[in-house]
């Protein structure tokens, strides 16, 4: 019966877009349709409302979002736009249509502070411009649906498009033999492939509300680029650092939460499948960046 659902992927030239996008052709659904930036201004409150009353979709999985964590403190209202009012746009259209949403959110909306995991309903006091217009985005599709999945993730890695893993491997292949990464940012990787499996999960439920999803295991950043270099077979001296001595040679950084740590109790609780360990999927991950080359 759910593979009749009409599916409106937003950000579909992102790393989790391209994913969605393939998964629900994996799963057969028959009406699917992806959109960047190219085919609507999601800024735009008229072309939203156009855009999704005539498609009228079921479900719109809205990945589309302003990224770019450090070049968002130079330009915050235009990141307000994007995050938040253009989220608020889709959410109003959503309830128009009676879609459901599917809001992709972010660890960075946490201040970080202390070194347990984030339950779900833990107040937000995001630190920097980035992680303080996705929560005004999660307080608009909250006010205006019921129906709605808020899906934290962090750390985010995919085949398509650019990420911490193929920085990494773009270092160690242009010749570069020593290299500086934070150790004092702790969290979950999040690969995309994973991640638009448990988003599909999801739509095909009415367990609305609000989640965590990462891939298991907690790591820093430092760790993660051990572990790349150790799977992907490549020479690299890491030297460990902290933030504060990696800002001072890096004065342009956003603040960036310290504890990005997320419990995934609401996922486990709601019978949704825990993704799997980050070592697991960093290999995968490789071995399908292998068949690209």
């Amino acid at each position: 019966m759910h593979k009749n659902l009409r599916i409106l992927v937003t950000g579909a030239n992102g790393q989790l877009g391209f994913d969605c996008l393939r998964e629900l052709n994996k799963r057969g659904y028959q009406d699917v349709r992806g959109i960047d930036i190219e085919d609507l201004d999601i800024t735009n409150q008229m072309s939203v409302e156009a855009y999704i009353k005539a498609y009228n979709p079921d479900v719109v999985i809205h990945n589309a979002a302003w990224t770019a964590v450090d070049k968002a403190e130079e330009c915050p209202s235009k990141v307000y736009e994007v995050n938040a009012s253009g989220t608020q746009y889709i959410a109003k259209a959503c309830k128009k249509t009676h879609a459901t949403m599917v809001y992709i959110s972010t660890d960075y909306v946490f201040d970080g502070m202390g070194d347990t995991p984030f339950e779900v309903n833990d107040s937000r006091n995001g630190l920097s411009v980035y992680g303080k217009t996705k929560s005004q985005g999660e307080d608009f599709v909250i006010a205006e649906l019921e129906n709605y999945f808020i899906v934290r993730i962090s750390w985010v890695f995919g085949v398509h498009g650019n990420n911490f893993v193929k920085t990494m491997l773009k270092l160690a292949n242009q010749g570069k033999t020593e290299i500086s990464v934070v150790n004092d940012q702790i969290g979950s990787v999040t690969y995309t492939y994973d991640l638009a499996r448990l988003l599909c999960d999801m739509i095909e439920t009415k367990k609305y509300g609000v989640y965590h999803a990462a891939n298991e295991g907690y790591l820093s950043w430092y760790d993660f680029a051990v572990e790349i270099f150790k799977q992907a077979n490549k020479k690299m001296i890491v030297n460990s650092v902290t933030t504060e001595e990696y800002r001072r040679k890096n004065p342009q950084q956003a603040n960036r939460p310290l504890n990005s740590r997320l419990s995934k109790r609401a996922l486990i609780e709601a019978g949704f499948q825990a993704l799997p360990d980050w070592k697991d999927a960093l290999q995968r991950f490789l071995k399908e960046m292998k068949s690209y080359e």
